[in-house]
Order: C-alpha cells, then sequence, then structure tokens
C-alpha cells in the first residue's frame, strides 16, 4: 500500500453578524470590477497593547474548538465584527538557533496576539491524553516507528526522512488552517514560528543534499498545490537573518544533543537553506504580504521591531496583489472562509493525500501496517475518540453524542 495514502492515514490517526465593534468599523469600498468590498477602517495599522485605547475590549469569541461552524451558524454568528486592526498573521521566520521563538513569543505579548509555536512531531505523536506513541517503537516495524526531528539530524539518510518531511508538511499545513479558524472566529491576531508557506525551503534543501529523492520532491509539491492555494496568505513576515557560521557557533553554544556534531546540520545543508529563502521564498512572499528583514546576528531588540510594525500601512488597495486573499466583498464571503478553515478542515487536509505508487521512499508493505494498526489502537487513549475513553478518565460518555469539533493537538 502506498505511504501517500499510507503516511498521510498514519498522521491522520495519531491526532483524531457586521458592524461597528470593538474600534473596527465596516465601509464599502469598490475594486475595479465595481464589486463592494468590506474593510475596516482601523486596520491599517497594527498597534501594541501600549497604543490601544485603555477601554479596548474585544467582542466574545466563538467556540470554534468546541461547536462546529457551519452554514446555519454563520447566518446568526457574523465575521467581520470581530475583526479590528490587529487581526493579522505575521509570520517569524529564519534559521535554526537564530533565536526565532524568545522573539515571536515577545511580538504576540506586546502586540495582544496568539503565539503558535514552531511545528513539531510532538504535536502528533503525544496524543489527548499525555501518551507518547513513541513509545511503541519496541513493538512496531522499522518502516513504521516514529521518526521526528531528532532522528533526522542524527540521521539524515535514513530511510523513514521522507515520511517524516510529508508529516511535517501535514503538520504545518494543519497548524496554519487551525490558525485561520483562531482569527476569523476570535478576531485576536497570530504570530507563528515559521509557517507552511516556508515548508518548501526544507525540502529543497534536503533534495539537495541527498536527503530526499526527486520523486519525493515532486509529490510534495503535487500535495502544495493541491491544499495551500485555499489558504489566506499571511499579512506580514519577519526574516531573522543570520550568517552560517554565527548559525553553526550557536548551535555549538546552546550544545543540544541531537544537534552537537549532526550529519545534517553542515554548512552546505544550512547555506543551501539560507539562499532558497532568500532567493526564492522571501521574493515569492513579498508580493503578497510585508516583508521585514532584520540582522540577527547579534540578536536585536523586539521593541524597535514593534514600532516598525506600527509604522506599517496595511490597508488594502485593490489595484495591487498585497493582501488580496483577504479582500471578501460580503459578510456571506467572510462567513464561507471561515466555515472553510473551521466546519472543512479535514477536506484540504485529505486533499493532501494524493496516492503515489512510483515513490520507493513513501511505500509501507500491508503486513508492517498492520502492526502499526493493531499497535496504535492499543495504546492508551487511542482505542476511541478523545472524550470516548473510560480507561483515560472520560466521564458520561454514554450521554454524549459527538464529539469535539477540533481534537488536533496541532
Amino acid at each position: 500500500m502506498a505511504v501517500c495514502a499510507v503516511r498521510a492515514g498514519l498522521l491522520s490517526s495519531l491526532r483524531r453578524g457586521g458592524g461597528g465593534v470593538g474600534g473596527a468599523f465596516l465601509s464599502p469600498l469598490k475594486n475595479n470590477n465595481n464589486n463592494v468590498l468590506l474593510r475596516p477602517l482601523a486596520a491599517a495599522g497594527i498597534m501594541s497593547k501600549a497604543m490601544r485605547p485603555k477601554d479596548y475590549t474585544r467582542p466574545p469569541p466563538f467556540p470554534y474548538k468546541e461547536h462546529t461552524y457551519g452554514f446555519f451558524q454563520s447566518l446568526i454568528d457574523g465575521t467581520t465584527h470581530r475583526l479590528d486592526d490587529n487581526s493579522k498573521i505575521i509570520v517569524v521566520d529564519g534559521p535554526i538557533a537564530v533565536g526565532k521563538t524568545k522573539f515571536a513569543k515577545e511580538i504576540a505579548e506586546e502586540l495582544d496576539m496568539l503565539y503558535i509555536p514552531q511545528a513539531s512531531m510532538d504535536m502528533v505523536y503525544i496524543n489527548h491524553y499525555g501518551h507518547d506513541f513513541r513509545q511503541m517503537d519496541k513493538d512496531l516495524p522499522p518502516t513504521v516507528q516514529s521518526f521526528d526531528e531528532r532522528d533526522f539530524l542524527r540521521h539524515p539518510n535514513h530511510g523513514n526522512v521522507a515520511g517524516f518531511q510529508m508529516a511535517m508538511f501535514n503538520i504545518r499545513l494543519e497548524q496554519y488552517i487551525n490558525a485561520l479558524a483562531h482569527l476569523l472566529s476570535t478576531g485576536q491576531g497570530i504570530v507563528m514560528e515559521g509557517s507552511i508557506y516556508s515548508d518548501f525551503v526544507y525540502v529543497e534543501a534536503m533534495t539537495r543534499c541527498g536527503y530526499i529523492s526527486k520523486q519525493v520532491k515532486d509529490y510534495y509539491y503535487e500535495c502544495r498545490q493541491m491544499t495551500v492555494p485555499e489558504l489566506m496568505r499571511p499579512h506580514l513576515v519577519i526574516y531573522l537573518d543570520c550568517p552560517v557560521d554565527v548559525v553553526l557557533q550557536r548551535i555549538k553554544a546552546r550544545a543540544l544533543p541531537h544537534e552537537t556534531n549532526s550529519p545534517a546540520l553542515t554548512p552546505q545543508f544550512l547555506t543551501h537553506m539560507d539562499n532558497i529563502y532568500k532567493q526564492q521564498h522571501l521574493k515569492q512572499i513579498s508580493t503578497h504580504a510585508e516583508l521585514l528583514i532584520y540582522d540577527w546576528s547579534g540578536e536585536g531588540e523586539p521593541e524597535v521591531v514593534v514600532e516598525d510594525i506600527e509604522r506599517i500601512d496595511f490597508s488594502i488597495d485593490t489595484h495591487s496583489s498585497k493582501f488580496e486573499d483577504w479582500q471578501l466583498k460580503n459578510e456571506d464571503e467572510w462567513g464561507e472562509q471561515r466555515c472553510m478553515y473551521t466546519k472543512r478542515a479535514y477536506q484540504i487536509m485529505h486533499w493532501a493525500a494524493v496516492p503515489r505508487f512510483n515513490v520507493p521512499e513513501l511505500l509501507i508493505n500491508a503486513d508492517d501496517y498492520k502492526v502499526y494498526e493493531e499497535v496504535y489502537y492499543s495504546a492508551p487513549g487511542n482505542k476511541y475518540a478523545p472524550g470516548f475513553n473510560a480507561e483515560m478518565g472520560d466521564q458520561f460518555i454514554l450521554g454524549k453524542t459527538k464529539s469535539e469539533a477540533r481534537t488536533t493537538n496541532v
């Protein structure tokens, strides 16, 4: 059975009104086709907490994690009334060990936005009840054993590297869908550490270093083409730049066991990533989002970056491709987008499971997969959907009629 279907299956099984409110006021704006768009008048620039009115309050959020948001819900719960000047997606990118995590957390705090951490295999290997599926490796054949970031850094030529990278693509895809669902359901902005849009940088660097084959790369781009165009691109990308030699020094200084003397973190691999970031990703994303680049080799001051962010004009120009994903014409279109990332999010994820049988690295035989299923469903908390496992302490199961709307840990 092909792992393009099976690997996606492994990943899936591991995680089972309008108007002016809160400072945002909507007014009509016409584009070239004379279609009326809705735009927040106060959304031209992002404001830090210190600059916001003291009496500012965000409208009550819609509990999208507990309740389904579909067509009928959209008729009584609009989207645009929650959007304000800070209802934006900011992505922090940069090389390994540059300090993205600390920086992104501080920026999110200053702007009163939700921080979303770097994608990690922990998000799918650790289930709803805290059980780590990697503990079951001793009972699994090598082809279906766990393989995470630490394993890649230790064994970049391992046979499971291709499956690992496709799993990371799925995690980043679901993570970004969840970010959109959160923004449209609560109005709160997002600060993400990395995103689905820069994921291809790893694929290109891995291919150039021989860690994955060209067939894997072709399959990756096929899945990307089926899914990523359905998303709304970020408003701002912040790239923390750092020379490769400084990156290597920082990796050595923080002395993490899986990074020290890693055969993957070579000057060649890091140089490929640096070049792909600058020559491809940043050029591509800057046509649709604002871009800020900082020399972070000596680490900078997040407060200065916040000031730069506040100076950016995020107002929509219908003659420009910038922010075109956010140029929706009416409340119905905003509701449709919100449904896409809440009720129908699973559809986008399914589009990433495109069967391909000519990629040897992504093939698992039926016997190994059978063992995997038996071991998976015997793991604590994996027998039933979250909330329905009595042995894990779930209560009132007989009275439950449906599972949670969103049960992912991503």
